[in-house]
């Protein structure tokens, strides 16, 4: 299926399971999504359940706080990435602090629903997870790699009192991905990486759209023997909770963090779980390399896309020189 019919399918099922759900955002319903990931389902339960707002980020996010607040479960869309900017306030100083304000006493499990990270242009492919992170401490960050993941991730928080974060990667809309048999059922943990190649040469650490990029790199390297353990994280709130990255970095010696946010942004995040929380900064033989975006919002069309934001070219690049200083007679400068 494509991914985006793996959503929508799973969407329905969430609808006809838990009558308090509502889905809203820009173009939500009529037309069932920019991406189709709600297609029809307007149609079939009715525009109180499924329905379209304004172009008006912030007041989306206070529709969503207060009827959370008041037992509805709202899952609010907000329709790109980029835009999450206009509702970050109230997800900072309201969303993410209503339990710990009132000790408890309250809650507001709102489900944000976005996409982003990568596509082509100024304003739909922006990944500033690393200002989302450190903004919306006490909001899980969920960052799949696919459809089958994100829906997962929506089961699995509609069992949950707490609000939460779900970005579909951008360019996955249609993706073909196995189709599930138990939609609306089947559920991800929060807080667990998942090891998608092992290897034994560097620990490759990445999340949502940048894990097929890394694929490609990781496919490539490993025909010149270089053998790349790549983890996706999946979460970045809640961050590997049983700190498993560091057992790839006592085998591997070498640490990379891909990344499409500027530097310094998520990756300097991951970097300070692993190396410090981890404690994995005594098993470097190579000193720990971040690969992000160029400091600016891509240019437009693809070749903007391909020099603002790493490549698997990039990605290989930079691996393949890790192991050129490593051993410079096994792996010889190739240009």
């Amino acid at each position: 299926m494509d991914g985006r019919e793996i959503l929508r399918d799973n969407f329905d099922a969430i609808l006809a399971k838990y009558p308090e759900v509502i889905i809203f955002g820009e173009d939500s319903g009529k037309i069932g999504g920019v991406n189709q990931g709600l297609e029809g389902l307007q149609a079939k339960y009715g525009e109180h359940r499924v329905f379209d707002t304004g172009i008006r980020e912030a007041t989306i996010m206070g529709q969503a706080i207060g009827l959370a607040m008041r037992g509805i479960r709202p899952i609010a869309e907000i329709q790109y990435l980029d835009y999450l900017l206009y509702a970050l306030q109230l997800m900072s100083d309201d969303l993410a602090t209503v339990q710990w304000r009132t000790k408890g006493l309250q809650k507001a499990p709102v489900l944000i629903r976005t996409r982003g990270h990568r596509l082509e242009g100024v304003w739909h492919s922006g990944s500033p997870m690393g200002m989302i992170v450190h903004a919306c401490r006490g909001i899980n960050i969920c960052v799949p790699r696919n459809m089958t993941i994100a829906s997962g991730f929506y089961n699995t928080l509609l069992q949950a009192d707490e609000p939460a974060l779900i970005v579909e990667p951008l360019n996955s809309y249609r993706l073909k991905e196995t189709q599930p048999s138990n939609f609306g059922e089947y559920k991800f943990a929060l807080g667990i990486p998942e090891v998608l190649t092992e290897g034994s040469d560097i620990t490759l650490v990445s999340y949502g759209s940048t894990i097929k990029i890394a694929m490609e790199a990781v496919a490539s390297l490993k025909e010149l023997g270089i053998n790349v353990e790549l983890i996706d994280v999946q979460t970045l709130i809640p961050f590997d909770v049983n700190h498993s990255i560091v057992d790839s970095v006592k085998k591997t010696n070498r640490l990379v963090v891909l990344d499409e946010d500027v530097p310094g942004g998520a990756s300097a995040y991951i970097l300070q779980k692993i190396l410090e929380e981890q404690k994995a900064f005594q098993y470097l033989d190579s000193k720990p390399t971040t690969i992000a975006s160029k400091e600016h919002r891509p240019a437009y069309g693809s070749d903007g896309d391909y020099f603002s934001k790493p490549s698997s070219d990039d990605v290989f690049d930079i691996l393949y020189s890790i192991m050129n200083e490593f051993d410079p007679v096994k792996f010889p400068k190739i240009y």
